[in-house]
């Protein structure tokens, strides 16, 4: 099973701070791209997991991976692991949980990453609104879910092809321990063939890879500094263009850093820091703008390398989105900071509640007793496609279509069950 990324990220929370006033301390830093826009330099990159499947839906793996705890058993209030319930609505394959009935009727089913159709769904709402590119999560592909993987490398390539969105692998070494050359192996003998596509992200005409993991101050990614130089120059030396998912810390090489990396971050060619578990609130995103974004781009621009935030949902759970309110907050510091480009954690990760892809608006949508809250848990309505419509509005304002304000643009709701949200 692949490691979550929040079971061992939960850092201190970023401290709150004021508003931004007058000196803003972005109003120094020049525009100084190290690249010229691309497939991910100006665009809106998200991460996809595609790990989610069913018994019967035709993977190796034939097991509800990712849906519950004990994968041998249907989800169950008992045996579940995942934050927020999708709406299923446009799903034709879907499949019977052990939960009771939805609050407004219906079964309680779930989709699988494994049925195309599922996959082409995804890329098209990634179509519709603004979704330029897909960072396709692979893990150690010799575990035992190395052939469900596989498929899903070519499950994406081909719906990446028939929306007109990018894709690119996007390696999360977490617990990885024989990475080093088994890293190389992989990208030899099967990912880089997936580079022939005309849709897999090209940036500086060079094909993107993302390393996600190096310099972590955690047991799951043990690896010293000269071990993950050697697998990014690896890396460079076939020509790609690579990006480090990297520790919010990396250029000091404090807190979930490790110290001594700086030449490691420094090799990449885009940093792109984690965010989740480190902020929840809009206050956190602009004392980590002030404290941590505006010198980590000044770096980037000294240093030729991109920068690619990372911007986040919120947790549904831990009910900390604010119908909207914190993840636009982060779109604006991120934009007048000078990023080059905007990864938003995450797509389908509906087990740590951090997911845009479509979820149920109300308990009606979600089964009864099940203890999960919908997206209008704070009392606001939001239809399930918001969180969608709100990073195509994000995407605009990088982009420069839509101009530059701390004032969200997107209402939660459209139609009949629009709302008036006070301070919007």
């Amino acid at each position: 099973m692949g490691l979550t990324r929040r079971s061992f990220l939960i850092l201190a929370g970023a401290s709150a701070a004021a508003g931004a006033t007058a000196r803003d301390l972005s109003a120094a830093l020049p525009s100084a791209a190290a690249s010229p826009p691309g497939d991910v330099v100006g665009k809106i990159t998200v991460g996809y997991q595609g790990w989610f499947a069913c018994p019967g839906d035709g993977a190796p793996i034939n097991a509800w991976w990712h849906w519950s705890q004990n994968w041998g058993q249907p989800p169950s209030p008992s045996n579940n692991v995942i934050k927020a319930w999708p709406d299923m609505r446009e799903y034709t394959a879907v499949y019977q949980t052990a939960y009771a009935s939805l609050g407004g009727g219906g079964p309680a089913t779930l989709f699988s990453s494994y049925d195309q159709q599922t996959v082409n769904t995804h890329f098209l709402w990634m179509q519709q609104n603004g979704c330029d590119t897909a960072a396709l999560q692979r893990f150690n592909p010799n575990s035992s879910e190395g052939p469900t993987r596989d498929a899903m490398a070519g499950k994406v390539r081909s719906a990446a092809e028939t929306y007109g969105r990018k894709f690119y692998i996007m390696y999360d070494v977490s617990g990885w321990t024989t990475m080093q050359a088994e890293i190389k192996a992989d990208w030899t003998n099967k990912m880089s063939a997936h580079t022939a596509s005309s849709a897999y992200a090209r940036q500086n005409g060079q094909p993107v890879v993302c390393i996600w993991g190096f310099g972590f101050s955690d047991d799951n990614h043990p690896w010293d500094a000269n071990t993950c130089l050697d697998v990014v120059n690896w890396f460079k030396n076939q020509g790609c263009y690579v990006i480090g998912g990297v520790p919010r810390e990396w250029r000091t090489g404090t807190g979930g850093s490790r110290a001594g990396y700086l030449g490691v971050y420094h090799a990449f060619n885009m940093i792109s820091p984690w965010m989740v578990g480190a902020i929840s609130t809009a206050a956190d995103s602009d004392s980590v703008y002030q404290n941590i974004n505006v010198p980590d781009q000044a770096d980037c621009n000294a240093n030729g390398i991109d920068y690619q935030p990372c911007v986040l949902p919120g947790d549904v759970s831990a009910r900390q989105r604010a119908h909207g309110d914190f993840m636009w907050r982060q779109f604006y510091n991120m934009v007048r900071v000078g990023a080059q480009g905007i990864y938003i954690s995450m797509f389908d990760e509906y087990g740590e509640g951090n997911q845009i892809a479509k979820t149920a608006e109300t308990q009606a949508g979600v089964p009864a007793g099940s203890g999960l809250l919908a997206l209008d848990e704070d009392g606001t309505a939001c239809s399930s496609d918001y969180y969608l419509r709100l990073t195509n509005d994000g995407g605009r304002m990088l982009k420069g279509q839509l101009a530059l304000t701390a004032t969200r643009p997107t209402q939660p709701a459209t139609g009949s069950a629009a709302r008036t949200v006070t301070g919007r």
